[in-house]
């Protein structure tokens, strides 16, 4: 009997630390089991006049586009300007050949002048036959033939000299400038090119790129729903002047210089239902070439009550549906549904939710649930003003 006693003893030492570990653990105070509030950060809501902005898909255009084509017929001698430098209105781009205009141009000073005197001969024998007639020398036929003569005389004088001014620009068509100041691309033909037979020959195409415009297109939808919101009271009218453009590059950064709304087309495209609107922007170091695909931030109208939140704040449930995580005055989460409207530059505009006063937890939403007690870290921050965007 006592032989086996030291056996059974080794056999229960294990079950003996199991019982005297979960005696420990009974022991713990229950403030020992709780784990210390969360701490989070929140954004006190209040209303404030926003901006509604609608971002928009389009293109850079040139303000104007200058084709520059050969007007008279004749072989390219020399191209004066550089490709793709600025020229200015006026500057000389290419020289055409201009020994057969300069021989038009002679021949046809050559033929005013013979004009010029048959006229001068027929008013002297004009006024001779005044003299005569008041004596009856010559018949009164003779007279009006005088007369005739000096008015076919006039006549041939004035169409010599519509030929000599036609030669004369030819003769300067000879000498290719440019129609408007910009920048000039590549040349589209060589030196000894015959160009101008029977058709206007393209040489070279120069747009103007200070300013430069972009055109952005948007759904008589979206146009719709701006109007019936304008028409309830819901939102304010942006004056054009006051309507604040932002361009938004391929890269996704803002454009640094702002633009203005130039106008909104008068009628929709019947093949996509949309309304195209110009805007204008600075371009002194022609980083905007046109034919680039841009975005474009429109401030259309201002909603004077206006709720927003930031875009971390939002948090959505497993149907997609947007919420926010507020704290009550006994600093314990709840959750909320929202809806959402348009994004303002970091923040989501709220349409329906959010009330002013709501405490909306804006860091730290990833670590608390609905329930939970919460320590605030910064319990007297406010929503930061943003009225400045809407040009109040």
């Amino acid at each position: 009997m006592f032989s086996s006693s030291p056996v059974r003893l080794r056999a229960l030492l294990p079950l003996l630390a199991i019982t005297l570990s979960l005696g420990a653990c009974s022991d713990s105070t229950p403030d020992e089991e709780k784990a210390p509030p969360s701490a989070v950060t929140i954004e006190t809501v209040r209303v404030q006049p926003l901006a509604i902005s609608t971002e928009l898909n389009g293109r850079i255009l040139a303000p104007r586009t200058a084709e520059v084509r050969a007007r008279v017929a004749g072989v390219v001698l020399k191209r004066v300007y550089r490709e793709g430098s600025d020229v200015k209105q006026g500057d000389v781009l290419f020289k055409i050949d201009p020994a057969p205009f300069q021989a038009d141009y002679d021949s046809a000073r050559a033929v005013l002048a013979k004009a010029e005197a048959n006229r001068y001969q027929a008013r002297l024998q004009d006024e001779r036959y005044r003299e005569l007639i008041t004596i009856n020398a010559v018949s009164r036929q003779d007279h009006d033939n005088a007369r005739a003569a000096v008015m076919q005389a006039d006549a041939a004088v004035a169409e010599a000299k519509a030929a000599v001014e036609r030669a004369k620009l030819n003769l300067g068509y000879a000498t290719v400038t440019a129609p408007i100041s910009g920048r000039i691309g590549r040349a589209l033909v060589t030196e000894g090119a015959l160009v101008g037979q029977n058709e206007t020959t393209p040489l070279a195409t120069i747009q103007q790129l200070n300013p430069i415009h972009a055109d952005v297109t948007q759904s008589t939808r979206e146009l719709n729903a701006l109007r019936r919101a304008l028409r309830a009271g819901e939102l304010q009218q942006m004056g054009q002047d006051q309507a604040k453009v932002t361009l938004i590059q391929d890269d996704g950064t803002a454009y640094p210089l702002p633009g203005k709304l130039l106008f909104s087309d008068i009628s929709v495209d019947p093949s996509t239902g949309q309304i195209t609107l110009r805007s204008e922007f600075p371009n002194p170091d022609l980083d905007l070439l046109p034919g680039s695909f841009i975005r474009v931030r429109l401030d259309q109208a201002v909603k004077q009550q206006g709720i927003s939140v930031p875009q971390r704040a939002i948090l959505r449930d497993s149907a997609g549906q947007p919420r926010v995580l507020l704290v009550d005055a006994q600093e314990r989460i709840s959750e909320r549904p929202v809806v959402l409207g348009s994004v303002q530059n970091d923040r989501w505009i709220v349409s329906d939710g959010l009330a002013p006063g709501d405490r909306v937890v804006v860091e730290g939403v990833q670590h608390v649930r609905p329930g939970d007690q919460v320590r605030i870290d910064n319990p007297a921050k406010d929503v930061p003003s943003i009225a400045k965007s809407t040009g109040q």
